[in-house]
C-alpha cells in the first residue's frame, strides 16, 4: 500500500463497528439530485446527471423495501456502510475503500508510526488473543510478556470470544496510564498477573539491521510509515554502511506505505535528480518523484530482496533501483499494487480512498497487475502473470517488464516443504503464538526457564522434541528426524531465541538459514558488476554528449 497526507492505498477491510447517520448522505444526495443545480453542476462536466439520479432513486428504493419487508429487522447503516459502498467500491477496482472509524483510527496509527499503549503484536487463536511478539523496549517486553502467552483477562475483563481488535482497543490507553493484564502461559500452573504502564510505542520503520558476515550489511524494512526514511538512515549510520562491501534491502513481505517514504529510501541509493515514479490519472495530471538528495557518492552494491507480499511502496524502490540500474534485484516477483487512492474524509471519522492514477517505474512500467475479470480472492491468493507484458529497458538497456509487478533479476524462491516438514507445520509445532495442537517451545520453556544466550540445540533438546512429538501423538521415525536435523533446529533454536531474548536475536538466527538471504550474500558479485556497468555506460553517454561536434 501506498499513501501520503493525502495519496494513500488500500488497507484490508472487515467492518466491525458501523458509523453513525448513515441516511444522512444518501438523504442529500437525494435531495440534490432533484435540484436545479445538480442538474447544472453535473450537466456541465457530464451526460449522466439523469442516469445517476435514477440509479440513485433505485437504491433508495431497494433499501426502503429492504427496511420494511426484510425477514428481520436490519441495521441499515450496516448495510450501507458495509455493504453498499465497499460493493460499489470494489466494482471498481480491487483497492478503492471506505473505512468505519475503527479502520480509520488504525490506519491512521499505521500512518503515524506511533500509539499509545503496552507494545506487542497479537494474533487470534481457539477463541483466544495470544502474543505473537513483544516490540522490543515497549512496556510488554519490559514486564517479561512473552510471545505465546494468552491474554485471559485485561483489567480483569475476560478475552476468550472478544476479536483480536477489541483486545488491543482494552490494551490501548492514554500514556502514562496502568493496565493490568492477565496471562496463561505453558508450563505455568497459575495465570501470570502482570501491571504495565502504558507508554508511547513506536512501530519501527526498520524491523533488524545488522551485519550478516564481515562487510555485508543488511537491513529489514517492514513497511513505508513517518519514520522509516530516519530509520533507515540510522541503521545505515550504525552498520557503517559507507564503508560496506555491499548491502541487501529486504522489502519480502513489506505490503507498502507512505509514498514520500518510499521515494527518500530510492533516493538514498540513486543520484541526485534521477527519477524514482511517476504517476497520472484520467483527470489528474502526470506528477513525477525524483530522488532530492541522492547517494552523495556512497557506491556499495546493493541487492533488494522481494517476494509476492512486497507491494506498492515496496515496488516503487525496486522499480526505480532496477529501472536505474542501480542494484539487483532477487527473490520472488512483486504483488503488483500500483493504484494511486486518494483519500476524501468524511464525516463522523470516516473516509473514502478512491483510485484516481497509476504508478510507473522510471522506465515506464505499469506496476499494477490485471484485476478486471477477476475475483477478489484470485487477485489477492493467486496471482498470474500478464498475459501480454509490457516491454521496458533499463538505464543500460536490460530488459524489463510491466503490469505485472516487480520481476527479479534473479528469482530464487523459498524451498519447498518435504511431507514431514509439512506435517510439523500443519501441527504447529514450532511457532510459539500458536494455540494449536503444537508448540514445541511453549512446552519446552514450560521446562526449562534458565535460557541464555549460550543456548543451542543439542541431543538433550532433541530428546526433549521426541518426547513432545509423542505426547501429541504426532509421527515420527528416527529417519525423518536425522534427514530433518538441520531444519528442526533451526526453528526450535530461532523460536527458542525469540521467545526468552527478543525478536533481534530471533532475526539473527533465522537469517543464518534464510535460503533467499543467503543466495543473496552468493550473487554481490552480479550486483557489483551491474552496477558498475551501468556507471561505465552512463559516463559514456555523458562524454560524448559534452564532446564538441
Amino acid at each position: 500500500m501506498i499513501y501520503s497526507r493525502r495519496i494513500i492505498q488500500e488497507m484490508p477491510m472487515s467492518p466491525q463497528k458501523t458509523a453513525p447517520c448513515a441516511r444522512g448522505p444518501l438523504l442529500l444526495l437525494l435531495i440534490f439530485c432533484g435540484s436545479a443545480s445538480f442538474i447544472a453542476l453535473y450537466g456541465a462536466a457530464s451526460n449522466n446527471a439523469s442516469e445517476i439520479c435514477v440509479s440513485v432513486h433505485q437504491f433508495s428504493s431497494v433499501l426502503v423495501a429492504v427496511q420494511s419487508s426484510y425477514a428481520e429487522p436490519v441495521d441499515s447503516e450496516k448495510i450501507i456502510y458495509g455493504g453498499a459502498i465497499p460493493g460499489m467500491l470494489h466494482v471498481l477496482d480491487p483497492h478503492s475503500n471506505f473505512f468505519d472509524p475503527r479502520q480509520y483510527d488504525s490506519f491512521r496509527e499505521e500512518q503515524e508510526g506511533k500509539y499509545y499503549g503496552v507494545g506487542m503484536q497479537v494474533a487470534a487463536r481457539d477463541h483466544l488473543t495470544v502474543v505473537v511478539s513483544p516490540f522490543v523496549g515497549s512496556p510488554a517486553y519490559k514486564a517479561g510478556i512473552r510471545p505465546g502467552d494468552a491474554i485471559l483477562k485485561v483489567d480483569g475483563k475476560p478475552c476468550e470470544g472478544l476479536t483480536t481488535s477489541d483486545v488491543a482497543d482494552l490494551l490501548k490507553g492514554p500514556k502514562g496510564t496502568e493496565v493490568h493484564i492477565t496471562l496463561g502461559r505453558q508450563g505455568w500452573d497459575a495465570p501470570i498477573e502482570v501491571s504495565i504502564i502504558r507508554d508511547e510505542i513506536p512501530r519501527p520503520g526498520v524491523e533488524y539491521s545488522g551485519l550478516l558476515r564481515p562487510g555485508i550489511g543488511y537491513v529489514r524494512v517492514p513497511s513505508f510509515n513517518e519514520t522509516t526514511d530516519a530509520d533507515l538512515a540510522e541503521a545505515l549510520r550504525q552498520i557503517n554502511y559507507p564503508r560496506l562491501d555491499a548491502l541487501i534491502l529486504d522489502l519480502r513481505g513489506n505490503p507498502g506505505g507512505l509514498l514520500n517514504e518510499a521515494v527518500g529510501m530510492a533516493g538514498m541509493f540513486l543520484e541526485k535528480g534521477q527519477l524514482v515514479v511517476y504517476h497520472r490519472g484520467r483527470a489528474s495530471s502526470e506528477r513525477t518523484y525524483k530522488a532530492v538528495h541522492g547517494n552523495q557518492g556512497i557506491d556499495v552494491p546493493l541487492i533488494v530482496m522481494i517476494n509476492g507480499q512486497s507491494a506498492s511502496a515496496s515496488e516503487i524502490v525496486a522499480g526505480a533501483i532496477q529501472d536505474h540500474d542501480r542494484g539487483l534485484i532477487v527473490g520472488e516477483t512483486s504483488f503488483g499494487k500500483g493504484l494511486v487512492q486518494t483519500q476524501y474524509p468524511l464525516s463522523d471519522d470516516t473516509a473514502l480512498l478512491l483510485t484516481t492514477a497509476r504508478y510507473y517505474t522510471p522506465s515506464g512500467r505499469l506496476i499494477q497487475r490485471e484485476y478486471k475479470d477477476v475475483s477478489l480472492y484470485d487477485y489477492h491468493y493467486n496471482p498470474k502473470p500478464p498475459t501480454k507484458p509490457e516491454l521496458k529497458f533499463t538505464s543500460t538497456g536490460r530488459k524489463v517488464y510491466g503490469g505485472g509487478g516487480i520481476t527479479p533479476d534473479v528469482v530464487v524462491k523459498v524451498p519447498e516443504l518435504n511431507a514431514f516438514q509439512e506435517l510439523l507445520m500443519r501441527r504447529d509445532v514450532f511457532f510459539s503464538y500458536s494455540q494449536g495442537v503444537g508448540d514445541f517451545t511453549r512446552y519446552y520453556l514450560g521446562q526449562q526457564r534458565n535460557i541464555t544466550a549460550s543456548f543451542g540445540v543439542n541431543e538433550a533438546v532433541m530428546n526433549s522434541f521426541r518426547a513432545y512429538l509423542d505426547s501429541k501423538h504426532i509421527p515420527f521415525s528416527a529417519a525423518d528426524l536425522e534427514a530433518n536435523s538441520a531444519w528442526i533446529k533451526s526453528h526450535i533454536h530461532r523460536e527458542v531465541f525469540t521467545s526468552v531474548l527478543g525478536l533481534n536475536d530471533g532475526y539473527r538466527i533465522e537469517l543464518q538459514d534464510d535460503y533467499q538471504v543467503q543466495r543473496a550474500i552468493a550473487l554481490v558479485p552480479q550486483a557489483k558488476a551491474i552496477y558498475d556497468n551501468a556507471r561505465r555506460i552512463l559516463a559514456r553517454r555523458t562524454f560524448n554528449s559534452a564532446a564538441p561536434r
